[in-house]
């Protein structure tokens, strides 16, 4: 008997938690007075950051309020008036009358990403006369032109959506760095990842970056530190086909912010990436923390350089390293000097093969495998989604993977079947 109330326990403990999960977009799907506020949702990448809250209250505007919002602004500046809009806390609309007559300020998203200064990310939530329930901006002076209408959702405790008049803002707050203005390498080398733009100059790779940045761009650019790391292959040994595809490793062909690579699962196409799946990286978390697993190291995800949608530019602590290139035992770095003693091979001259440097030529076996049939397409022109590659990899290591992948999966739908059963008898008993 007391093991059955156990399990019963468990499995409401399994229930509440599955619970908690929610999908903003979703909620809003079907709700046409909500169509272009949920548009920018997904365009920007804001519900990722939402979905991945366990407490929040979404105020969400009309298409009319929306469209008035986001008339001669950036996709950067939009997604910051998105992120204000969303509190890091619990409000329904029974809550917010019980504020009464005096102010509670609470946290948004944009308090969280750093740009906000001071307090600036903060919302002031007020109960005016007459029932009205205000929000403003914690800027001094700041007016309550955003008042709330009316309750959309609920789900107690964990996700209310509600609709406001107007969008709250503040001096300061539009104004984002733009990516089609933006020098990129520039912003590398300001973010301390000069040697990564050298190389990406030098190779040419920049202007491969360039060209994907309308359609979707996620870059991983290596810190200078990363260069300097002892265990780091000698890259001055690379043909030029390898440091191409080493560089375009270092990009998504995708918008695929920190909070989207949060909750991203399987292998991710790369720039480089083949249709065999070559050259995929594979993407973790824990917490706040993600990590991207190449099959030769790890690298963590460290600062966000640049977000504006579709293009977003992200550190990482260690040069990401592809099976492909590095599988075997790579040979070590000469003694660790200045990040720029670390040379780029030029590229090679359009339809024809890649000279090996004096020091490749003296070690024919290896570099037969390091040929430039390894060199990677063109990018696509369409970005897949962040998922699994499609086509199959014939390494071990991905049937195991994908076998670890079909059980997990299944474990996941026993779960849910228990939960639902076993919530069941609970209410019987």
């Amino acid at each position: 008997m007391a093991a059955s109330h156990h399990l019963i326990l468990l499995v409401l403990c399994l229930t509440a938690a599955a619970a908690s999960a929610h999908n903003i977009t979703a909620i809003l799907d079907g709700r046409s007075e909500y169509t272009l506020y949920n548009s920018y949702l997904s365009q920007t990448k804001v519900c990722d950051e939402i979905n991945s809250r366990s407490s929040v209250t979404v105020l969400v505007l009309t298409n009319g309020a929306m469209s008035s919002l986001v008339a001669n602004l950036s996709l950067a500046d939009i997604k910051n008036a998105l992120r204000l809009l969303t509190l890091l806390d619990y409000f329904d609309e029974k809550k917010l009358h019980s504020i009464g007559s005096s102010s509670q300020l609470t946290t948004s998203l944009y308090q969280t990403t750093g740009q906000a200064a001071g307090d600036m990310g903060h919302v002031n939530i007020t109960d005016l006369r007459g029932g009205k329930v205000a929000f403003a901006s914690a800027a001094p002076g700041a007016k309550f032109q955003s008042t709330y209408t009316k309750r959309v959702a609920d789900f107690p405790s964990n996700l209310s959506v509600l609709e406001v008049s107007d969008p709250i803002t503040f001096p300061g707050l539009f104004g984002s760095p733009s990516a089609s203005s933006a020098n990129i390498t520039d912003l590398l080398e300001k973010a301390g990842c000069k040697q990564f733009a050298r190389l990406i100059v030098s190779s040419g790779v920049v202007k491969t970056y360039q060209a994907a940045m309308d359609k979707g761009l996620t870059l991983f650019a290596p810190n200078d530190d990363a260069f300097k790391a002892k265990d780091l292959p000698d890259l001055s040994k690379l043909t030029s086909a390898d440091l191409v595809a080493l560089l375009q490793y270092h990009a998504l062909p995708q918008y695929a912010p920190k909070a989207s690579l949060k909750v991203a699962s399987g292998r991710i196409p790369t720039l480089a990436s083949t249709g065999a799946g070559k050259y995929d990286l594979t993407v973790a978390s824990s917490g706040d923390e993600v990590s991207l697993d190449t099959g030769v190291d790890k690298s963590r995800v460290a600062s966000t350089v640049l977000d504006d949608p579709p293009t977003v530019i992200l550190t990482v602590d260690s040069v990401l390293l592809p099976h492909v290139i590095f599988g075997g035992a790579p040979s070590p770095a000469p003694a660790p000097g200045p990040a720029a003693d670390v040379p780029a091979s030029a590229p090679a001259p359009e339809g024809s093969a890649p000279a090996p440097t004096p020091k490749a030529a003296g070690k024919k076996k290896k570099k037969k495998a390091k040929s430039p049939s390894h060199s990677p397409p063109a990018p696509p022109a369409d970005s897949p989604d962040l998922a699994p590659a499609d086509a199959p990899d014939d390494d071990a290591a991905d049937k195991v993977e994908s076998k670890k992948n079909g059980a997990a999966a299944a474990a996941v739908s026993f779960v849910a079947s228990v939960a639902s059963a076993g919530l069941a008898v609970a209410l019987l008993l």
